[in-house]
């Protein structure tokens, strides 16, 4: 009987926990990655400049890279600053605009990428895909996969909690994007896939579940691992489909229409809860609101400044920045003054459950 296997691309190290970063130059080494610890360092302003001081001890070869980040011209900058010279790889530390520029520029010149995060804020710590602004907008670029991920708890800690209120809307978010894959599945007989669903919805239920606050090395692990396991169930479907339904739609829709009325992870995790509320799936919705909630995180879209007819108009618009995605926005097809309907009964029921 054959043997049917797939390869799936994974970093060949993960590391959360306090200290990480000390021990970066002996992983790149066991790992072989680097040696002699000829790397490109890619700093953003911060944290990050902070941390590459503590590893120039055990990267003596090492060239450091500031950057601003977040900006195709600044990744496409970067990668020609990169081919003067050979590099083992390319080391990115910081948030989550100085990574996606590292990601980038590694990739275009076929660079090994390790990851090293200085805050949680979303899943592209470890995903394929490098989200870059552009005179356009913003994009979305597929990437080769970190090598390796770092995630040292003591600088997160010391981060903003805003943005460790943002991964765990980012991370929470995935359980309203696989619904919306299964949907997709059942109604259309859109391809989906199991190891990705499992990814994705495994490291969201551990951290849905979590009794934890965000200042417990406990949870702040938990949604390492969640927002790592987003990235890597992106990287097995070759698509961002386990991590990106209806709730990403509103976002971006948001994005367009009131730019700045939230980070990313709270309009995602606001989207999925209201997705889910019209999936009428109630258990889960009650789950996500109380999770969100706890954790300080918007529930209505009162919480984010916006009024009531600003979310109207994102949901209904929201299908728009995603053509040929099928959520359950597109399966409702719901028009204006019907998402007002259900939105005063989302606020309801919201106020309901919280009190």
């Amino acid at each position: 009987m054959p043997l049917l296997t797939r390869t799936v691309n994974t970093p060949l190290a993960i590391d959360v926990r306090r200290g990480a970063v000390a021990d970066l130059g002996p992983l790149l080494a066991d790992r072989r990655i680097s040696a002699g610890g000829e790397v490109a360092v890619v700093v953003g302003p911060g944290q990050g400049e902070r941390i590459a001081e503590l590893c120039r001890p055990g990267l003596g070869k090492a060239e450091v890279f500031t950057v601003a980040g977040g900006t195709l011209d600044a990744a496409l900058e970067l990668g020609e600053r990169l081919r003067r010279r050979n590099y083992d790889a390319v080391v990115g530390i910081g948030g989550g605009k100085t990574i996606d520029t590292a990601k980038y520029a590694a990739s275009r010149y076929a660079l090994p990428m390790v990851s090293v995060a200085t805050s949680l804020a979303n899943d592209g710590i470890a995903s394929p895909v490098a989200s870059l602004d552009h005179e356009g907008g913003k994009g979305s670029y597929g990437v080769q996969i970190p090598i390796a991920v770092v995630v040292d708890l003591d600088f997160v800690e010391n981060g903003p909690d805003r943005q460790t209120q943002a991964g765990i809307g980012d991370a929470l978010s995935n359980l309203s994007a696989v619904a919306d894959w299964e949907l997709a599945h059942r109604v259309r007989a859109e391809p989906i896939d199991g190891l990705a669903v499992t990814l994705a919805r495994t490291g969201a239920e551990a951290l849905v579940n979590h009794p934890g606050k965000i200042t417990d090395d406990a949870f702040l692990t938990t949604l390492a691992e969640a927002l790592i396991l987003g990235g890597l169930a992106m990287s097995v479907s070759g698509s961002s489909r386990p991590a990106s339904g209806g709730c990403h739609e509103i976002s971006h829709a948001l994005d367009e229409l009131h730019p700045g009325a939230g980070s990313h992870g709270e309009q995602v995790g606001l989207g999925a809860l209201f997705c889910t509320y019209l999936r009428g799936d109630l258990e889960r919705f009650a789950q996500l609101a109380s999770c969100l909630h706890r954790h300080g995180l918007a529930t209505t879209p009162a919480d984010l400044g916006l009024s009531d007819e600003d979310f109207v108009a994102a949901v209904h618009h929201a299908p728009c920045t995603r053509p040929g995605r099928y959520t359950i926005l597109e399966h409702l097809d719901l028009p204006r003054d019907v998402i007002g309907e259900r939105l005063a009964n989302y606020v309801d029921a919201i106020r309901e459950h919280l009190g």
